[in-house]
């Protein structure tokens, strides 16, 4: 088993690759109550062309399966939901779709291992028939609608719709009523048999554990399966310009709704140098979003004492597999006046330079919710599983941060934040 110590947060990762493929990755949290566990598989909703390790000819499924086949996971043949099963022993169990994996986890104080055989059986044994797949379909249809009608994801989705043309991380992870009526056990049972193979699955276990112990018990509940080869993952041509600078809807809402998204050009995480890279980079945008739009910048002030905004924008930089993009989204009684405001400053520090005391302090602040992310086993499990899809190690970004001076910082203000790659997306009241 491998061991990684990082000094700086006084935490251990234990990992362990199984001869069926399988990653495990154990962060032992000594004296703390709560348990936590993640398996997450590298399949996500823009996954929806490829080659079945094996076979030649290409597989295109509908839109929307990586997210029907997560619900659809928890049905048992016996008739039980397991959900239900390990939520009546006392625990929060969950699942998620993003658009570069699927999760299932849970959470307790007890019975840990009682619920792990539950867990890993499900996550094992698929279900599908076609009465439960039809069924679903009802379901999941009403989960579409509800989010047609949720402006929070439509002024997202919009800006998405705006910067991408093909790729697709602009189609909505859970699919249209149009795509999941495509959708059939057979579809199923393939995408589960291709991406749930544990060669490309990772499983990350946070509390107070011997990991030598752990693993043992996790190997014990896996069956005999063998590790596929490689999936041959297929994803259209991007251009790396946007579609439109400007998208606008109207809904009901009590304030106006605005995204704010920035199109980079995704990097090759392919080797180790482009993986530090990409951590540095990441490290760089968010602190020129502080510095620009953080609750501690000269334009959150003005905008605040304005009373244009109460609250600073949730700020991120999303990416993977073949695509990359900041995102700025809140609320704002004038977002036009929020976004030349928040191009004119770019403009501003461009020429000018940052200011070094600032970078400085922002830094250091964000170093501080680095290390802060370590007393939450559950942020731990979640952020390791995240960046492993990634291509990276977590403890990268506590290791990498001081590398990141300003003369790079400034290096990537001038390449990532051009005014002919952003998207304002904007969802107004009706009137």
């Amino acid at each position: 088993m491998q061991i990684i110590d990082n000094l700086k947060v006084k935490e251990k990762l234990y990992i362990e690759k199984l001869d069926n493929g399988l990653t495990v990755m154990i962060i032992p949290k000594k004296g703390v109550q709560k348990k936590y566990i993640i398996w997450g598989t590298n399949y996500g909703s823009n996954e929806s062309t490829f080659i079945v390790p094996g076979e030649t000819e290409i597989t295109k499924v509908p839109d929307g399966v990586a997210h029907f086949l997560e619900h659809k996971m928890f049905e048992q043949e016996n008739g039980t939901n397991s959900l239900d099963v390990l939520t009546q022993i006392g625990v929060e169990a969950n699942a998620y779709t993003t658009n570069d994996h699927t999760a299932y986890l849970y959470g307790c104080t007890e019975n840990f291992y009682e619920a792990l055989d539950e867990f890993m059986d499900y996550v094992q044994h698929p279900y599908f028939t076609d009465e439960n797949v039809e069924k679903e379909k009802g379901i999941i249809g009403q989960e579409i609608m509800m989010y047609d009608d949720y402006p929070d994801w439509k002024v997202y989705l919009n800006n998405l719709q705006a910067m991408y043309h093909n790729y697709p991380v602009r189609t909505d992870i859970v699919g249209t009523i149009e795509t999941i009526s495509k959708i059939d056990k057979d579809i199923l049972y393939k995408c589960y048999n291709t991406f749930y193979n544990p060669s490309n699955m990772v499983m990350v276990v946070c509390g107070d554990f011997e990991p030598e112990k752990l693993l043992e018990e996790i190997k014990k509940r896996l069956l005999d399966t063998k590790a596929n080869g490689e999936i041959k993952r297929i994803y259209p041509e991007e251009p790396e310009e946007i579609v439109k600078d400007y998208v606008m809807q109207k809904m009901e809402v009590s304030r106006p709704l605005y995204a704010i998204g920035i199109k980079d050009k995704p990097m090759n995480i392919a080797n180790d140098g482009d993986k530090n890279e990409i951590v540095r980079k990441h490290i760089a945008i968010e602190i020129i979003l502080n510095l620009i739009l953080g609750d501690s910048s000269e334009l959150y002030k003005k905008l605040y004492d304005k009373g244009n905004i109460s609250a600073a924008p949730s700020m991120e930089y999303e990416f993977s597999k073949g695509y990359a993009h900041i995102l700025l989204s809140g609320q704002a009684n004038d977002p036009e006046e929020l976004y030349n405001e928040f191009k004119r400053t770019i403009s501003e520090m461009k020429e000018n330079g940052i200011n070094e005391e600032n970078f400085k302090r922002i830094r250091k602040t964000i170093y501080g919710e680095y290390i802060k992310e370590y007393n939450d086993i559950t942020d731990i499990a979640r952020m390791f599983l995240a960046d492993y899809f990634k291509g990276i190690n977590s403890f990268e970004y506590i290791e990498q941060i001081g590398s990141v001076n300003l003369a790079y910082t400034e290096q990537i203000l001038k390449e990532i934040f051009d005014e002919k790659k952003m998207v304002l997306s904007i969802v107004k009241a009706t009137e």
